[in-house]
C-alpha cells in the first residue's frame, strides 16, 4: 500500500537505494553518539572535566536535543514537506557540530551537542515520515527491518572509526567527519529522493494546528502505549551506550579493544533486523514484539547468577554471549514498535513521528540515565535496570493486546 500519486511513483527510488539512503540518515544519531565513546577520556582531559561522570552528558544532551527538535521538525515536515525539513535540520546540525568541535569547555561542548541534536531531528524525522508515506503496517515493518540491517552496519563500527580518527587527527576531527557525513547524506536525499508529501496533504503550520493535531495523536491509546514501550526499550540502549566505555575498559580491562567488542554485540541487532524482515509479514509485528520483550527480560536474568558468583559482573564470555542475545531482541523491537506506533497516524506522520520520538527518547534518556548513573564498578545495576525496563514494556504491551490497530 502506498500514499503516493502515480507521477511520484514513476520517479521513486529503487528499494535498495531507498533503504540504504534512509538507513544512512537514520544512523546519523547513532554515529554522533557511538563515535564519541573512545574519545570521552581525551575530551574530559582536554576540557578539564572534574567529575568524569559528567561526560555522559556529551551522549545524553544530543539525544535530548533531538527529542525536542522533533517537536519542531514534525510540524515543519507536515507543513512544508519532507525535503525542506531535512535541509533546515542539516544546517542546524552543522552549526551545532562546529560549536562542539571548537569547544574549550564542557558547557560549550554541551551547548554544541544540544544544538546538534536539535538539527539531527530534521533529517531523521524526514526520512522516517518518508517511509510512512509509502508503506504501512507489516510491510512498513519489513522495510524498517532492512533499514535497520543497513543502519546497524554503520554505528556498530562507529567507536572504532572514532578511535581511528582520534588517534590520527585528534578528537575534534570526529566532529568534522560527522558534519561531512550529514552534508553528504542530506545532499543525496535532496537530489535523488522525490518529495512524498503532496501539497494537497500538507497541514498549515500554526500553533493551534500543531496543538490540535498533537491532541488527536495523544488520544490514540495504542500510539501512546507503543511510544512508551519504545521508551522502555530505548532506555536499555542509553544505559548501555553511557556505560559501554566503563564496562569494557574498567570492568573487563579491554583498553583499545573496546570498539571491537562493542561492534560484536551490535551484530546482534543487524542479525535480528534481517531475521525480522523475513518473518514479520507471516507472524505479525505485535507477536514478534511481545516475544522479543520476553527475551529482553530473560537475558539479564540469566546473567545475574553468573554476576553474583563473580564479584558483581559475569565473565566476559557470558556477557558477550547473552549480550548478543539481548541485542538480538533489541533489533527485533525497534522497527516493529515504531511501525506499530505509526500505523494509525496517516497524514499526521510528521508530527506523529515527532511525538513518538520526543516522548520515547525522553523516557529512554531519563530511565537509561538513571541506570548509567548507578554504575558502581559492576554490571549489577545495568542488569537489574534492563530487566526492569523489559518488564515495564511487557506490561504496556499487555495493556493494549486487544486493541485493533487501524491504518488511516
Amino acid at each position: 500500500m502506498t500514499t503516493l500519486s502515480s507521477s511520484s511513483l514513476k520517479k521513486a527510488l529503487s528499494l535498495p537505494e531507498f533503504i540504504v539512503l534512509t538507513a544512512l540518515i537514520t544512523s546519523l544519531m547513532a554515529l554522533s553518539t557511538d563515535s564519541m565513546l573512545a574519545a570521552l577520556p581525551d575530551i574530559a582531559a582536554d576540557l578539564k572535566v572534574v567529575d568524569y561522570r559528567n561526560t555522559q552528558w556529551i551522549i545524553s544532551l544530543i539525544i535530548l536535543g533531538m527529542s525536542f527538535g522533533q517537536l519542531i521538525f514534525g510540524p515543519v515536515s507536515d507543513a512544508y514537506g519532507r525535503k525542506f525539513s531535512l535541509a533546515v535540520g542539516t544546517v542546524i546540525f552543522v552549526i551545532g557540530g562546529s560549536i562542539a568541535m571548537l569547544a574549550h569547555s564542557l558547557p560549550m561542548m554541551l551547548l554544541g551537542r544540544l544544538i546538534q541534536g536539535i538539527g539531527a531531528a530534521g533529517p531523521i524525522i524526514s526520512s522516517r515520515a518518508t517511509v510512512r508515506d509509502q508503506y504501512v503496517g507489516d510491510k512498513m515493518a519489513k522495510v524498517m527491518s532492512f533499514v535497520m540491517l543497513v543502519f546497524i552496519l554503520v554505528p556498530m563500527l562507529a567507536p572504532l572509526i572514532g578511535q581511528i580518527i582520534m588517534y590520527a587527527f585528534g578528537w575534534r576531527a570526529i566532529f568534522g567527519a560527522l558534519i561531512l557525513l550529514c552534508l553528504g547524506s542530506s545532499l543525496w536525499f535532496l537530489l535523488r529522493q522525490p518529495e512524498t508529501l503532496e501539497k494537497i496533504d500538507r497541514r498549515p503550520l500554526s500553533l493551534s494546528t500543531v496543538l490540535q493535531t498533537s491532541l488527536v495523536v495523544l488520544k490514540k491509546r495504542v500510539v501512546l502505549a507503543y511510544t512508551f514501550a519504545i521508551g522502555c526499550v530505548f532506555s536499555v540502549v542509553i544505559a548501555y551506550i553511557s556505560s559501554a566505555q566503563r564496562i569494557f575498559q574498567e570492568i573487563y580491562l579491554l583498553g583499545d579493544l573496546m570498539p571491537y567488542y562493542f561492534g560484536a554485540l551490535s551484530l546482534g541487532i543487524g542479525g535480528a533486523s534481517f531475521f525480522n524482515g523475513m518473518v514479520v509479514e507471516r507472524i505479525g509485528a505485535r507477536k514478534v514484539s511481545s516475544l522479543a520483550l520476553m527475551g529482553l527480560l530473560l537475558t539479564p536474568l540469566l546473567m545475574l547468577p553468573f554476576a553474583l558468583l563473580n564479584g558483581g559482573s559475569p565473565p566476559l564470555l557470558v556477557f558477550m554471549v547473552l549480550g548478543f542475545a539481548m541485542f538480538f531482541c533489541l533489533g527485533l523491537l525497534f522497527g516493529n514498535l515504531n511501525a506499530l506506533a505509526m500505523v494509525p497516524l496517516g497524514k499526521m506522520a510528521g508530527i506523529g513521528s515527532a511525538i513518538i520520538g520526543c516522548v520515547s527518547n525522553t523516557v529512554g534518556v531519563i530511565l537509561g540515565g538513571i541506570i548509567a548513573w548507578l554504575f558502581n564498578g559492576t554490571l549489577l545495576p545495568f542488569l537489574l535496570g534492563v530487566a526492569s525496563c523489559a518488564s515495564l514494556g511487557l506490561v504496556i504491551l499487555y495493556s493494549v493486546r486487544n486493541h485493533e490497530i487501524v491504518a488511516e
